[in-house]
């Protein structure tokens, strides 16, 4: 396994390499959902590009920023014994030699859901994964369908920079209680560990009831569900269409899917479910 933290020596290394090449952007912490993206990676290309970097951009809350989980001995471990190919680490000073000066535009697709929540959190992630997509120049690149919205904005960042890169979207990987792998779990307390699994449960109950009830009837049995729980702050329950992520009012506007946002004592939790 070959780890650079220079861009550069990286770039030379690449160049001389087989391609397809395949890139899997994370901010390390890594979970079995990172690895089932490396995986498909190993599958698909020649070489896989994993990249480990805590993007301050993309984080709107300084506070969230600094609790970010960071264990990147254990997960160079973890890669080496994945067999991964290629490790970029760089530092904040190598991603970004210059206070970055790149605007996108996403229109509605930024504005809602987690975009309403965490302003400037999708202009923050589109700058740090153009730069990885100029960086590696990968004909793939894998992204995890729990941050949906993310991939939806990566589809629409490619088209709007005309990149020659296909985005493969990896299913959600689940605790066997149902829980959403996610780095951020690491900081569940073990009372909140045991009512995290309720949020898989209340999706669950949606599929099950989608095209049944209506919209509404649907949300509102999952916040019901939810808030009978202690330590539950639910921040959004969303049914919107899958392309667009625009908000459905009846079952025939499109295909379905569920996305819940909420805090869990002072960590901030995602899920979602096609209901198509």
């Amino acid at each position: 396994m070959k780890i650079f933290n220079k861009i550069k020596p990286l770039q030379e290394y690449l160049a001389k390499q087989q391609r397809p090449i395949g890139l899997v952007p994370t901010m390390g912490a890594l979970h079995q959902g990172h690895l089932s993206l490396i995986e498909q990676s190993k599958k698909e290309n020649s070489i896989s590009v994993v990249s480990i970097f805590v993007n301050p951009l993309q984080f709107n809350d300084k506070n969230d920023f600094d609790k970010y989980p960071r264990i990147i001995d254990n997960d160079l471990k973890l890669l080496e014994e994945y067999k991964c190919d290629v490790v970029l680490a760089p530092s904040v000073d190598e991603m970004y030699p210059e206070p970055p000066q790149e605007h996108y535009d996403f229109g509605y697709l930024d504005q809602t859901l987690e975009g309403a929540y965490r302003p400037g959190h999708f202009e923050g992630v589109a700058i740090v994964v153009n730069r990885l997509f100029h960086i590696v120049k990968p004909d793939r690149a894998y992204f995890g369908k729990k941050d949906f919205q993310q991939y939806v904005i990566i589809k629409e960042l490619v088209k709007q920079q005309n990149l020659p890169i296909e985005i493969v979207a990896v299913p959600i990987v689940r605790e066997s209680s149902g829980l959403a792998m996610s780095s951020r779990n690491l900081r569940l307390n073990e009372q909140e560990l045991k009512v995290a699994p309720e949020i898989y449960k209340a999706l669950i109950k949606a599929k099950s009831l989608a095209y049944k009830k209506s919209i509404n009837e649907i949300k509102q049995i999952v916040i019901n569900h939810l808030t009978q729980f202690p330590n539950y702050k639910i921040e959004y329950v969303e049914i919107v269409n899958e392309e667009n992520l625009k908000p459905l009012n009846d079952w025939n506007e499109g295909k379905a899917i569920i996305l819940i946002a909420t805090w869990l004592g002072d960590v901030r939790l995602i899920d979602n479910m096609e209901l198509s």
